[in-house]
């Protein structure tokens, strides 16, 4: 059979028959482009509607639930030095918490507790009581690059805070992220924070923290993702400041115990002062 020229009329019914099959080539990828969109919007609108809170609530009841119990060690690292301490944590709701530090022996017995919006230290070496004020809440915590308030949980990212979850130029398919604003009427310091959490368990993978002006402060990654008794979580927290160079902090749960029998003699001034 002889091939279609372009002096034949054989080339007309070729040329007609591709240009078709291009056609509907083009209608079918349209299609299918137009329904990838229609998905990823309606599951966007879905999260927005129904399940942005129940991420804030994930992300705030993280590593407390009714109660916890958790050894830890805090390692941190500057241009000058590094350290690393080693203590227990003791949680009661979202009102209170308890902190002590058992090693090294120079920091051995400093103890931090929180009952409600009131917080205290406690300094072995000179016996010494100090009441922590509201001012002092976003301050160091035992020079790391974590704030009282990211140890103790004074604030509550449910309360404190607007959200709305937004999609990022460069979001992950698997991700979704919530931007939070400060409530007018509290005393946080940041402008905005940016989580990001999976989309299929909403465990958060990193917060962006931005001051008033937009400039990005410091960067919390989590990882290392583990199950203590029946709670997955993060056990890794690395703190970045991101105004510091050759500074951040990372925080690593040892072991854990979640919803168990936590005493409240624990949560007292008394029990504060003890050295172990």
């Amino acid at each position: 059979m002889a091939k279609p020229t372009l002096f034949n009329t054989d080339f007309c019914s070729h040329f007609k028959t591709n240009k078709a099959h291009k056609t509907i080539l083009g209608l079918i990828t349209c299609c299918f482009l137009m329904f990838v969109i229609t998905v990823n919007v309606f599951t966007a609108d879905h999260v927005t509607a129904s399940n942005v809170e129940e991420i804030i609530k994930n992300i705030d009841q993280l590593y407390r639930s009714k109660t916890s119990h958790a050894d830890m060690e805090m390692h941190i690292v500057t241009p000058h030095y590094e350290r690393t301490l080693k203590m227990l944590i003791w949680t009661k709701g979202t009102d209170k918490t308890f902190i002590r530090i058992t090693a090294p022996k120079k920091e051995q017995g400093v103890a931090t507790l929180r009952i409600g919006n009131e917080m205290w230290n406690y300094l072995p070496k000179v016996n010494k009581t100090m009441k922590i004020s509201p001012s002092m809440m976003m301050g160091s915590w035992m020079g790391s690059d974590f704030t009282n308030d990211d140890l103790v949980k004074e604030s509550s990212m449910l309360d404190d805070y607007t959200y709305q979850l937004i999609t990022p130029e460069d979001a992950s398919a698997d991700l979704l992220y919530v931007q939070l604003i400060p409530k007018e009427d509290t005393s946080i310091v940041w402008g905005k924070i940016i989580a990001a959490v999976r989309a299929t368990d909403y465990i958060p993978v990193w917060q962006h923290f931005y001051d008033e002006k937009g400039k990005l402060m410091r960067v919390l990654n989590f990882k290392e993702i583990k199950t203590f008794g029946r709670k997955t979580i993060p056990s890794v927290m690395e703190m970045i400041p991101q105004n510091k160079g050759g500074h951040k902090t990372v925080v690593r749960w040892l072991s854990a115990t979640f919803d168990s029998n936590v005493d409240d003699k624990i949560f007292t001034r008394r029990n504060l002062q003890k050295r172990r």
